[in-house]
């Protein structure tokens, strides 16, 4: 059975169709690259998977069960959770109230046993003594890492969603140099699917080729808001699809059409 499965996944956003019928199944332990063209619907796939946003038409299964709503309204049966693009950080708070800001919010812990869990987060992806600073103070790999923690920071007293779930990250290294990417890529590796780590998948959205052949195992291309190619990351060099051809030789002929140019 799929961890998640998108069935005839619609979105429509005011009269621009988004998403056109996505079918994808992602198993436990899957690590995949969803690429495509900008403005194609990749982060709203992201969203949806999160229960950030509800589909106009299809299912989202967890676990062969349907999501009835959104996850304001209700809890999913495993860990699901989103890292921005930006790192979406509080500037007004530290890296440690950051990094809690969940737990703070919605357990019953006491505040030094979410900082203790806080400095465990902290230390998996590489950052110590860092709480008492601010987001201004971080470097922007720091900060990407600062929302890694976050993202990856577990509740006690919910033991049915540790050690079991999904990490999606939304281009997680756009904006970095080539050695923060790598970084940011292996720490990616390093993160996924690992009992301790308590994450058994993740999906990341993103344009750098690095990122796509470093911390995936599948491809999912999507355009038009349909899936028109998935495989292993090794057959991106191999096989005939056009509109994988065209990617990844960022060629302007082909299948694919970017809004406002015209040959």
């Amino acid at each position: 059975m799929p961890l998640i499965e998108l069935r005839g996944i619609h979105k429509t956003f005011g009269n621009q169709p988004i998403l056109n019928g996505v079918d994808l199944k992602i198993w436990e332990g899957d690590r995949i690259a969803v690429i495509g063209p900008s403005g194609t619907g990749k982060s709203t796939i992201l969203r949806i998977i999160a229960g950030l946003l509800m589909p106009d038409q299809g299912q989202v299964l967890l676990r062969g069960e349907p999501r009835r709503s959104s996850i304001e309204d209700s809890t999913d049966p495993f860990y699901i959770s989103l890292v921005f693009q930006q790192a979406a950080l509080f500037d007004s708070l530290s890296v440690g109230e950051n990094v809690g800001f969940f737990l703070y919010q919605h357990s019953t812990l006491s505040p030094q046993q979410i900082q203790t869990l806080v400095e465990d987060s902290l230390q998996r992806v590489g950052l110590e003594n860092v709480s008492h600073l601010y987001p201004a103070e971080l470097s922007g790999g720091m900060r990407k890492r600062v929302s890694f923690a976050r993202a990856i920071i577990e509740d006690p007293g919910h033991p049915e969603q540790q050690r079991t779930g999904m990490i999606l990250y939304d281009e997680p290294t756009a904006g970095l140099d080539p050695i923060a990417s790598t970084i940011i890529e292996d720490l990616m590796r390093d993160l996924g699917c690992s009992e301790v780590d308590g994450c058994s998948s993740y999906l990341v959205v993103t344009h750098q080729e690095s990122t796509i052949r470093r911390t995936a195992d599948r491809v999912v291309m999507l355009y038009e808001g349909k899936v028109q190619w998935q495989g292993p990351v090794a057959e991106v060099d191999r096989t005939d699809n056009p509109f994988v051809r065209q990617f990844f030789n960022a060629s302007v002929q082909g299948p694919i059409h970017m809004a406002g140019f015209h040959k």
